[in-house]
């Protein structure tokens, strides 16, 4: 046994003292886990995957009463329909056992002309827009994207966004559109001009769901 000195007892103390400071030093309380994001957020965030990549929706500019939901819906249309409830913003897609996915909506000019029942005769994914002679009468600088110059682009700019589903009576087209807009802070208003505008991440959502063909109800 090595004997006990006043010099090593001393020596051990401070290495001992040493090794309580730099315990101190080194740990400390837990950092609080993040917390993880809520469903909208996830819902409406950035979609870089897209041909033109989605900024994500800024939620605070949209009230909560127009996000894509599941809400209670009892109606006598059958699952599959769409019904366009213009006075409260809100497009619902019928679903089972009582039920809708709704979505809120802008809605333009074009959006209170029409009502009525019709179908989804076809689909696009970031469709060219050609606006309507009437409109290019009111407006004559939207000359340069007319039907006879080829409209306009696809792209984050175009009023049709990155989804549009284009609503016939019989063969004809009724000139009725559900669209998409990166303007999404007028989700739940009346605009100037289109038809029913959806967020764009809602759009999108509502172009998987909705297979051509579905029978859509304008109130």
């Amino acid at each position: 046994m090595i004997p006990l000195t006043r010099r090593s007892f001393l020596a051990g103390s401070a290495s001992l003292a040493g090794l309580a400071v730099s315990g101190c030093m080194t740990s400390g309380p837990p950092r609080p886990a993040e917390p993880p994001p809520s469903p909208y957020a996830l819902m409406y965030q950035a979609v870089p995957e897209e041909p033109f990549p989605l900024p994500a929706v800024d939620l605070t500019k949209v009230p909560e009463q127009y996000y894509r939901q599941q809400v209670p819906y009892p109606t006598s249309e059958k699952v599959g329909t769409l019904v366009v409830d213009t006075s409260n913003f809100y497009l619902y897609l019928v679903q089972e056992n009582g039920t809708a996915m709704r979505y809120g909506v802008g809605l333009g000019r074009a959006g209170f002309e029409w009502s009525g029942r019709a179908r989804i005769a076809r689909k696009a994914e970031w469709p060219r827009w050609v606006p309507p002679e009437e409109m290019i009468e009111r407006e004559p600088h939207l000359e340069q994207w007319s039907w006879k110059n080829g409209g306009m682009d696809p792209g984050l700019q175009n009023p049709l966004g990155a989804r549009a589903l284009y609503i016939y009576q019989g063969d004809v087209d009724t000139l009725y559109r559900l669209h998409g807009t990166g303007e999404y802070w007028t989700i739940g208003s009346a605009v100037s001009s289109g038809c029913v505008m959806l967020i764009n991440q809602d759009v999108i959502d509502l172009y998987q769901r909705v297979p051509n063909g579905s029978e859509i109800v304008v109130i």
